[in-house]
């Protein structure tokens, strides 16, 4: 029986046609580590692990790898409200996320590259990018001309008027960035250094990478330039795949992935489980029978909550280390 894939690109469903007979090439979008997973990470990748064992089942030899984003806003802030450092925080965030995915019995990644063990190939292809017209420099920041890729949209079905730029905090305030782009659209490939932050040598000035720009360049080091099958959570459908994408195709030619497939969210009363929401239940308080299975649509401020669910205090006492 021939197997059958609903591809996100396509909108279809559609049989399935490694790009290599018998072997897949899959990556699946990580996390940003700096808290605990929380159940919305163990539906997704539970629903991947899925996909790759039944893949691996069908005797597919299968070559999986997850990324870790380390360096971000939100690592930085964790960073500061804890006396620590960036690279302190990923490493505890990434050793905590093996925890929970052991007690869910998911398999290991072949391969988990972070984003700043790749920063020669971030740069590598941001400078193609800029070799080829998509992208320029502007007050130290590099940005992608989205108007320059024609195909822009083509995951999301968005039309380029109706977006806006930037997702989770990610990038800078709009009127800070709208002094430096050239269109509303365009996002960032690199970011200018700012005091105090963890930043690197490019021939841009010193600076750190944008977050879209980072799976693009862990695909290719990992994977090569066209994979079978990219996978993650649908709100990383539009703007974080819709630029990978971008990105890539423009500085190869080539397609990024032949197959996009998103898993759908765990939700609390109607909205996206999110630790930006503090509506989240961490997959070790669920697991532990920590949780009281009372979550409040309006939490009090201490003791004993967290992100909108009652803990235990042995709980709420970990967790005060990491405050």
């Amino acid at each position: 029986m021939p197997l059958t894939l609903y591809n996100r690109l396509t909108r279809r469903e559609s049989p399935f046609e490694p790009l290599e007979p018998g072997k897949v090439r899959m990556y699946c979008c990580g996390v940003t580590v700096y808290d605990y997973c929380h159940v919305g990470h163990a539906r997704a990748y539970i629903v991947w692990d899925m996909v790759r064992r039944y893949l691996m089942w069908r005797g597919y030899d299968v070559r999986y790898v997850q990324n870790f984003t380390d360096i971000d806003d939100k690592i930085l802030d964790r960073a500061r409200e804890t006396n620590s450092t960036m690279e302190a925080v990923a490493e505890r965030f990434i050793d905590e996320y093996f925890v929970d995915m052991d007690k869910l019995n998911i398999l290991r990644a072949d391969e988990y590259p972070r984003a700043t063990h790749t920063i020669d190939g971030i740069k590598r292809l941001i400078h193609e990018l800029e070799n080829k017209g998509y992208a320029y420099a502007s007050g130290g920041d590099v940005y992608y001309n989205v108007r320059q890729f024609a195909d822009y949209g083509k995951l999301s079905g968005r039309k380029l008027e109706e977006m806006q730029a930037g997702a989770s905090g990610r990038l800078e305030t709009a009127e800070i960035e709208a002094q430096k782009k050239q269109d509303y659209s365009d996002f960032a490939l690199w970011k200018s250094a700012k005091p105090g932050e963890p930043a690197w040598d490019s021939s841009w000035g010193k600076g750190r990478p944008g977050w879209h720009i980072e799976c693009s360049a862990m695909v290719r080091d990992c994977l090569g330039e066209t994979i079978d099958i990219h996978c993650g959570g649908s709100d990383l459908t539009f703007p974080h795949h819709e630029n990978e994408i971008a990105q890539s195709e423009a500085a190869t030619g080539k397609s990024l992935a032949n197959y996009w497939m998103h898993n759908a969210f765990v939700t609390v009363n109607g909205k996206k489980m999110s630790k930006s929401l503090h509506n989240f239940i961490t997959i070790r308080d669920l697991l532990d029978g920590n949780w009281s299975g009372d979550l409040e649509s309006n939490p009090p401020s201490p003791p004993l909550v967290r992100g909108g669910v009652r803990m235990k205090a042995r709980s709420q006492k970990r967790w005060n280390r990491w405050r």
